[in-house]
């Protein structure tokens, strides 16, 4: 089990960090390879960074995935994407066991292949008990689509009488969204050097830091996580 380090010892750790995954494209191509082995190389930079939260302290980790305006991509893509997420299931959850994280997958699971999203879900069970890290993966996921479905749940609880109008606040909102029961992120990295928020987190990011990086996704690691850290100290809050 991975340890934090003492480097970290006068510094404030962010709970919960929220990662824009960008750039395997743009990796892929740079070296003239297929878009698909830059998705390979950015699971590795998953792996990477996951490891690195959890010897930072970090409590919380929200990746980026696959939005909804993803769909719109190449079937070969998405299907490889997916494929690259099953294989990580697959394959990591000696990483997920070992050190004690806890997985959880938030977005829209009605468009995800059923096999796949039957995968996922007996992770997310096997896993719940975990606290060292919480890794959520955001998946078919869209920030506006996550406030509306709120909205909606709340608006089905007013009409069956469970709630009344006047009840709805914040904390009450809040314990509808994906990520309900989780504090909000601290830290929100993007790397590729893009300055967009891209439709992720638009309700939790409200006070979150803002840390762009030129760093491609596949290149991202311990180091990167650690800059991100350093400069996230250097902000009053």
């Amino acid at each position: 089990c991975l340890r934090q380090p003492t480097r970290f010892s006068n510094m404030t750790i962010p709970k919960h960090i929220a990662i824009i995954m960008d750039g395997n494209g743009r990796w892929a191509e740079a070296r003239g390879l297929p878009k698909v082995m830059g998705h390979k190389q950015g699971v590795e930079a998953v792996k990477k960074t996951v490891k690195a939260c959890i010897k930072a302290g970090v409590k919380y980790l929200t990746l980026y995935a696959f939005s909804t305006e993803n769909w719109s991509r190449p079937d070969y893509e998405i299907k490889a994407l997916f494929q690259l997420l099953e294989d990580f299931i697959d394959k990591e959850f000696e990483l997920l066991h070992n050190n004690k994280i806890k997985l959880c997958i938030i977005g829209d699971r009605q468009r995800i292949q059923k096999d796949l999203l039957a995968k996922m879900e007996r992770t997310e069970k096997d896993t719940e008990g975990y606290k060292n890290l919480t890794l959520n993966i955001a998946l078919s996921y869209g920030g506006r689509q996550e406030i509306l479905n709120a909205a909606r749940l709340l608006a089905e609880d007013a009409l069956a009488l469970k709630i009344k109008p006047a009840d709805i606040d914040e904390k009450l909102f809040s314990s509808r969204l994906y990520t309900q029961g989780q504090p909000d992120p601290d830290l929100l990295i993007r790397t590729s050097g893009e300055m967009r928020v891209s439709n992720f987190l638009l309700w939790q990011i409200s006070y979150a830091e803002f840390y762009a990086t030129e760093t491609l996704w596949p290149d991202f690691d311990e180091n990167e996580l650690n800059k991100a850290i350093k400069e996230y100290n250097k902000r009053d809050r």
